[in-house]
C-alpha cells in the first residue's frame, strides 16, 4: 500500500500525530487542518494540505497570539515571503516521508536493552544501557491502515550503534502487527538520512513557521 497523493499522506500524518502527542481532534477546513496542542510554546498548529500565498497570508495575518504554528509542504524559500509580520521560520527544512510497513525484527545490539509499551493508542520503544542510561527512543500511533512514527531520537553518545535502525524496525513491526500497511513521518535533515537507510522516501518538503510575541508587548 502507498498513498495516492501528498494530500492523503498529510491527512494520515495529521491524524496520527494528534494521537501520538495527545492533542485535540484535528479540525478540518478547506485548506487543511487546525489542531489544538495545548503547550505553552505550541498552543495550536495549522497544517496546510496545499499552500498558496493568499491562504498563508490570511492565516498568518489573522493569527495574532504567540506560539501558533504553521506547517506547509513547500520549501522554506517559498513560504518565507508569504508570512505576515511577526512570523518566522522554525528550525531548518523538513521532509514528509513514507514507507510500506512490514514486520522485520532486528536484534538488539550488545550492551543495550529494549523496552516497549503501549498506552492510549501509542506504542513507545525505549533503548537503555544495562545501568538504565537513556540511549534511544521512538513512538508510533496507528490509525487504521496507516501509522505515524514520531519523536525518534538517539543520544549523541550512542549514535552509530544501530539504535536508530532498531527503533524504526521495532515500531514498524508493532504497526504492521496492528494492521497498518503504510507509515508516514515528519523528518529533519539528520533524521532523513536514517529513514532513507531503512527504506523511507521523501514525499514533499515540510516547512514550519511560528508566530512570535508582539514586540510591543515583549
Amino acid at each position: 500500500m502507498s498513498f495516492r497523493n501528498t494530500a492523503e499522506a498529510v491527512e494520515a500524518w495529521v491524524d496520527g500525530w494528534a494521537v501520538s502527542r495527545g492533542a485535540a481532534e484535528p479540525a478540518p477546513s478547506p485548506w487543511g487542518f487546525t489542531i489544538d496542542v495545548g503547550l505553552s510554546q505550541h498552543v495550536m498548529r495549522h497544517v496546510l494540505t496545499t499552500a498558496d500565498e493568499p491562504t498563508v497570508r490570511k492565516i498568518t495575518g489573522d493569527a495574532t497570539a504567540p506560539n501558533v504554528w504553521l506547517k506547509a509542504f513547500v520549501p522554506p524559500e517559498t513560504l518565507t515571503p508569504w508570512l505576515a509580520p511577526g512570523w518566522s521560520l522554525a528550525a531548518g527544512p523538513g521532509f514528509l516521508m513514507s514507507a510500506p510497513l512490514r514486520a522485520s525484527r532486528t536484534e538488539v545490539p550488545d550492551g543495550y536493552r529494549l523496552h516497549t509499551w503501549s498506552r492510549a493508542g501509542v506504542t513507545r520503544a525505549l533503548v537503555r544501557t544495562p545501568d538504565g542510561t537513556f540511549a534511544a527512543r521512538g513512538q508510533v500511533a496507528v490509525t487504521g491502515s496507516t501509522a505515524v512514527v514520531d519523536q525518534v531520537e538517539t543520544d549523541p553518545a550512542h549514535q552509530r550503534c544501530g539504535l536508530g535502525r532498531l527503533v524504526m524496525a521495532t515500531l514498524a513491526d508493532v504497526a504492521a502487527g496492528q494492521g497498518a500497511a503504510v507509515g508516514v513521518l515528519g523528518a529533519t535533515p539528520e533524521g532523513r538520512a536514517l529513514y532513507e537507510r531503512v527504506g523511507w522516501r521523501v514525499l514533499a518538503p515540510l516547512t514550519s513557521a511560528v508566530r512570535g510575541p508582539d514586540p510591543l508587548e515583549a
